[in-house]
């Protein structure tokens, strides 16, 4: 194989006659020995098949249907909290303890998963979110099926007329000769106030659910704490 000097460009002597510096116009030559030569990606040996996928942490699947199914009873027993008033203690404990719930389901699937407060607690907000889309959505098919089905809803909209009327009986010995706070009063009398009291109430208590269960999660991992022993 031709060499060529990177100076003056004429060609270098052979490999066994090769020196440091060009003959021709004395500039230093650097060779590459063979052994400092890179190895391309074509020439490392492999046997064809692919390598193993990195090892899960968790088991989602598994977590997820845990999950899952421990939100569908809570949600079964708030509904049916709301026809028995008897099972609201039984309904809130559930809840309360879904998390943790999830997380034995999980560990008797999964007997030989690595378990801490931190997989615990991924866990356990997994179970709150999903707690908290199926409790939703199971308490707006009761609202509106007894709203413009049954016709069954008058006792919350008393309790909501009660609640609104207090806070307009307060704002108003502070209203005459204000017209902010009429302006005030009249939004509270409206049904778009209603709906957004309704959705703040239900964000806050599923934030609070959210913690709760990342808190119970976190809990429950670290009193099952397993890790994986080493080879």
């Amino acid at each position: 194989m031709h060499k060529f000097c990177h100076r003056c460009g004429l060609e270098l002597p052979s490999s066994s006659d090769a020196t440091a510096f060009c003959p021709h116009c004395g500039a230093p030559q650097l060779y590459l020995q063979e052994q400092d030569r890179p190895i391309l990606p074509a020439e490392i040996d492999t046997t064809g098949v692919p390598p193993p996928p990195p090892t899960q942490i968790v088991a989602w699947q598994t977590a997820i249907g845990c999950a899952a199914l421990v939100a569908l009873v809570a949600a079964l027993l708030t509904v049916i909290a709301l026809r028995l008033p008897s099972l609201s203690f039984l309904s809130t404990i559930w809840t309360l303890t879904a998390s943790m719930t999830a997380l034995a389901l999980y560990q008797r699937r999964q007997p030989l998963a690595v378990m801490d407060a931190r997989i615990g607690a991924r866990i356990g907000l997994t179970t709150g979110f999903i707690l908290v889309i199926c409790i939703a959505f199971a308490m707006a098919v009761v609202g509106v099926v007894s709203r413009f089905a049954l016709h069954s809803t008058a006792d919350l909209d008393a309790y909501l007329n009660q609640l609104l009327q207090q806070m307009t009986v307060q704002l108003s010995h502070s209203a005459a000769g204000n017209p902010e706070l009429r302006q005030v009063l009249r939004m509270i009398a409206s049904p778009e106030f209603r709906a957004g009291y309704a959705l703040f109430c239900v964000a806050i208590l599923s934030a609070a659910l959210l913690f709760v269960s990342t808190l119970g999660g976190a809990a429950g991992g670290l009193l099952r704490t397993r890790r994986r022993l080493a080879p």
